[in-house]
Parts: structure tokens; sequence; C-alpha cells
């Protein structure tokens, strides 16, 4: 009980073993338990760093000290594996950095007489730094040559050496090879360095590997989670050649469930010298969520939302929620449940309930209400391509409409039926779809409306983003370049066309401007945002670590917009058209803001600036979103 409390960071626990007698020769066992505050580490120590601050250090590994903001973390917590595994962090930060003699001598943690804090010493051996001196591959594969790989290498003569960057090419190569048509391929570096002059040679071997089948995959530790579930995820099958590459895939993917708090795949000999059993030890954690949050949008005001979620229902992977949005423009109340392997195959299927009450008034002088559902399927053709099918009936009610609203509001005031059928391909090279800091991904989608319904319009959107690490140049992975751009069209089939189907322009896709603040707008009456059937965006980011503790969660940007919104069909009253704005020439911004992931949620601040703008435009200089949930 000791050492599980001390695994908890509960070092100053007492634990009192009591026997209670009893008659006919029992007796009771009672444990009374003291358990005491939590353990914390109060202070952190590097000894022997000379290349790198105590700071920068400090941002590498896990462990924390002690701070008041981590009252929702325990990565201030003593942990004495957390403190191996930093260990292992310092080693292969140094590496990456062209220390290849770097040595971690030491860890130490001393308790205070109290017991209530530890104090955690490294130490470090640098060693000389090297820079790479040659690089090279050697292949004795048939019908391959050193040219064609050449290209994966990620280091040129003169970079300084980068240990990650050798592991990354590795990988790189036998998946390339493996792609090839080469199962079973052994690529092995060799990093011979000159001490005297402290230059390291990077040479990679590459020949055939032996044949090693996977015999069997056990999967250990699924208390609720149906086996399938687990074994659908792997991306080798018993039977395939052993890919080191896919198991590792397939390790990520069971992880990114989110259905076990640890996932081990590890290898041991089968029944023959050519099988391996492939074991899968999993630890479940709880699926179920329940939200209770409030913050501030600009677009919707004060919030209050409650959520109930379960992402994995009776052990099935199917994904269930309810939840609830109130806020001052806003009332949303959404039913989802998504089964992401359908009828056991490779397809999602989803079905959306929705209720959604919008105050327009800041665009439009009007209110809207929706209700309606959201059929889904997907499939995904390979790991980069995939492609979602929706089918949406909504009904919708425009009401409340101003007095001195345009006649391109009044003319959508009313219930209106829409019957759409949509599709988005997806193609994505990104590194991390919540994260991204390299690749590229390419969305298309298009909406038809008039299956049914009173509403008619072919509506396409295209979306791209391609993002470009600037490691190699300023040394920091956090540092990433972002391009984004859009383009879309919608055409009215028919001679109705209702301003809650079009663009609107500004707020998240130009920042600088309200939301719907550019673009036409009427010239009489109130100035409503009537949006437009054209519409172009391009936004290029450059994000960047702020001059803080990694361990904030503050990323800072600096930013550039440019877009623009057009076309759009006048209507007529006595044979004229009713006047309007509909310059369709570019806006553009520039402006700084930063994301802060705070225990509380995710804060967003941008401060805009345009640079090109129209006497009509709605600006917005500020802009904030901040959600919480406890």
């Amino acid at each position: 009980m000791l050492d599980l409390y001390a695994r908890r960071g509960r070092y100053a626990v007492r634990i009192e073993p009591k026997i209670i007698n009893l008659d006919q020769n029992r007796v009771d066992v009672v444990f009374e338990i003291d358990e005491g505050p939590s353990t914390l580490t109060a202070k952190i120590v590097f000894v022997g760093n000379k290349a790198f601050s105590e700071s920068k250090l400090g941002d590498i590994i896990a462990s924390r000290e002690q701070a008041w903001w981590r009252f929702l973390s325990s990565s201030d917590s003593f942990d004495p594996d957390r403190v191996n595994y930093d260990k292992e962090q310092l080693r292969k930060f140094y590496l990456s950095k062209g220390y290849a003699d770097v040595e971690i001598t030491g860890a130490t943690a001393e308790l205070t007489p109290d017991r209530s804090a530890f104090f955690i010493t490294y130490t470090i051996n640098e060693g000389e730094r090297y820079a790479v001196s040659k690089t090279g591959l050697n292949v004795t594969l048939k019908g391959v040559t050193a040219e064609s790989l050449n290209s994966l290498l990620p280091f040129d003569v003169g970079d300084w050496y980068d240990g990650d960057a050798v592991e990354r090419a590795t990988q790189a190569l036998a998946e390339e090879l493996q792609g090839r048509g080469f199962p079973f391929v052994d690529v092995r570096p060799r990093v011979p360095r000159d001490r005297a002059k402290r230059s390291i040679e990077v040479m990679f071997d590459v020949s055939e590997g032996p044949h090693v089948f996977i015999e069997r995959i056990d999967i250990v530790g699924n208390q609720r989670t149906m086996d399938k579930v687990v074994r659908r995820e792997f991306r080798v099958a018993e039977g395939d050649p052993l890919n080191a590459s896919l198991v590792r895939l397939s390790r990520q993917r069971i992880d990114d469930l989110e259905y076990f708090n640890k996932v081990d795949i590890q290898s041991q000999p089968g029944s023959a010298p050519d099988k391996i059993v492939v074991n899968t030890l999993i630890e479940e954690k709880a699926t179920g969520q329940f939200s209770i949050g409030g913050g501030y949008s600009t677009d919707i005001g004060a919030l209050a939302t409650v959520g109930l979620r379960e992402k994995n229902m009776v052990g099935s992977g199917i994904d269930g929620s309810i939840s609830t949005i109130l806020a001052q423009k806003q009332t949303q109340v959404n039913l989802g449940l998504t089964d992401p392997y359908f009828l056991d195959r490779n397809m999602v299927a989803g079905v959306d309930l929705f209720h959604v009450i919008q105050n327009n008034r800041d665009i439009a002088d009007y209110r809207e209400r929706r209700t309606g559902i959201s059929l889904r399927v997907g499939y995904q053709f390979s790991e980069h391509l995939r492609q979602l099918l929706t089918y949406s009936l909504i009904q919708r009610y425009v009401y409340e409409v101003g007095s001195f609203a345009s006649l391109y509001v009044v003319d959508s005031k009313g219930t209106s039926v829409l019957s759409q059928l949509g599709q988005t391909l997806t193609l994505d090279y990104r590194d991390s779809r919540v994260d991204p800091h390299r690749g590229w991904v390419a969305r298309l989608a298009t909406d038809y409306a008039g299956l049914g319904g009173d509403v008619n319009y072919v509506r396409t959107k295209l979306d791209a983003s391609i993002y470009l690490p600037l490691e190699r140049i300023l040394g920091d992975s956090d540092w990433v370049l972002a391009i984004m751009g859009t383009i879309g069209n919608m055409y009215t089939i028919g001679n109705k066309e209702r301003i809650i189907d079009r663009f609107f322009l500004g707020g998240d896709n130009l920042r600088g401007f309200q939301t719907g603040g550019v673009g036409p707008h009427t010239t009489t009456g109130s100035n409503d945002s009537i949006g437009g059937r054209v519409l172009w965006t391009q936004s290029t980011e450059l994000r960047f670590p702020l001059p803080v503790s990694a361990d904030l969660g503050i990323v800072g940007r600096v930013f550039a917009d440019v877009g623009a919104l057009s076309q759009l069909r006048k209507l007529t009253v006595n044979g004229a058209a009713v006047p309007v704005t509909n310059d369709g020439s570019p806006r553009a911004s520039v402006g700084f803001g930063f994301s802060w992931k705070t225990p509380l949620g995710l804060m967003n601040l941008d401060i805009a600036q345009p640079l090109i703008k129209k006497p009509y435009d709605e600006t917005q200089l500020f802009r904030i979103g901040f959600g919480t949930r406890f």
C-alpha cells in the first residue's frame, strides 16, 4: 500500500495496521490510513549544462516544479518513473542538437525531512558537439539505387548531427522500400565519429532482412472493450510479414482511440524461428464524460454548456453524445451517434439531431431557427484519403425581421425546408490532426440542395493548408509557417435565393473584420450584410513559442489575411433592382494573437488591423473566444 501511494505522489502517508480480537478465535484486521498531502517537486536543478539554460532543459522534461496553476495536473507530483523518463528525454534532446557523446550520469531525488517535497538534480556530461561530415547509403537490394533514396535523408554535410533525424530517416527508408515491394528490408544506420575534428559520418546500410511472419496477434487487458475494436486498428494481420513501421502505426491508431491509459505492443518468438507473436498489452480507462462549461465568444457572447458523452458505448467503439449551448446570441441542442466501423467494415456512419436558435442582428436584422437531422456515411480509402457523404433534412425559419430590414432579408422571411446531399473528400498528409507541424491537407466539399424541399442550389468549397516546419532554420520545432486558402462558389437553381444559404466573410475567415462584415451590403434602411455566392480567402500565419514556460501552453502567432466576397442575385421591385454595394475587391488585414491551453479550457485572442477596406465594411480590432470545462 505504501508503494501504491508512492506511485501516486504521496510519500507522507501513514498506515497503521491493527488487529482486533474477537470471540471464537477470530480477529479483524484494520488498516488506519492517514494519506497526508501529495509530495510535490519543490525544486529541479541541472548540473553540468553549458550549452542550454535550466529553463530550456526544464521545458524538455516531464517533471515540473510545484506552482499554483498546476492544481489540475499531476506533473509537479514526484514520480520515480517520470524521473527515469526525463533522463531519456534529456539524452534524446542533446542527441538531436549534435551532442553525440552526451551522458546523463545521474538523477537524484532528495526528500525533505518533513516528507512534503522533493529536490531533483540531473547531472549532465554534455561532451562535444558534432557536425555531419559525410552522408551516404550502401544499398544491396536488387533494382534499388542509392540515388533514388537520397531525397529521404533529412540532413546535409555541415549540419549539426541530429539523432532524431537519423531515426526518422531509418523509418522513412524502411517504409519507402516496403512500399516498393521489399517487405523484409533491414536499414541500419552507422555513425562513426572523429572526435579530433568533432565530425561524424551518417551512413545507412540497406539490405534484405530476415524473413519473419506474424503467427498470432494477442490482445490482453481489455476487460470492457470488445476484442474486435482493438484488432481492427491493426495495419498488419496474422500471416503477414513483420513490418515494424506498420506495427508502430497500429500502436498509434489504438492509442488515438483514447480508450486506454497505456498501449504497449511487444513481440515474442513463435512456434518456429521465422514466426513471432505480437502481444498487445492495454490498460483501459473511463471513456464517459460529463462536462459543464462557461465562457465568452465574440460571435455569440457569454455562454454556458452542458454535455454528456460516451466514446465507447458498452465496449463497442460507438460514440454517443448529447450537448446543449446557451448563449446570448445562440441556443443549441445536439444529439449525435457515430459508429466508426459500421457493419464491421471500413466505414463510418452516424446520425445527428439538432435544434438551433440564432440571433443574427449583428449581421442582418433577423433571427433564425433550424431543426433537422443529418445522416453521415464515410469511407477511408487509405491512410491519407477519405470521403464523407451526408444527407440533411432541415426546417429553417427566419423570423422577427426588423421593420427597417432590407428587402433581401424580408424575401427570406418564413419557413423553408432544406433537403441536401453533400460530400467531403479529404487528402491529409499532416503529422497531426490536432497540432500539425508539417505536411498538408486539402478538402473538397460539394453540396446539392434540391432532393425535395423548396431550396435549390449547388455549392462547392475547396480548402487547403500547408505546414512548413522551421526547425532546421531556427532550431525549435514549435516554429511553424502555415499557409491556408479557401475558394467557394454557390450556383442557385431557379429564381429563389435565400440569405441563409450564402457565404459570409469576416470573423474567423478574415480577422480584423466582424463576422459578415465584408461583402454585399444593402444601401437603404439598415446596413444589412446579405452574403455572396463567390468567396475566396488566403491566410499566412507564423506560429512560434513565447518566452514563457512551455508548461503554460501558450503559443503566439502573427498573421496576414486577405479575401473577397462577391456576386449576388439581385432582387427586383417593379422592374428595378434593389440597390446593394457589391464590390468584390479584396480586403486585407494583419495582426497577432495567441492561444492559451488553460486548465479550464482553450482561450484564443487575436488583435488585427485592416489594411484594405471599404467605408461600409464592419471592422473588429479584438476577437476573443474562451471556454471552460470542469
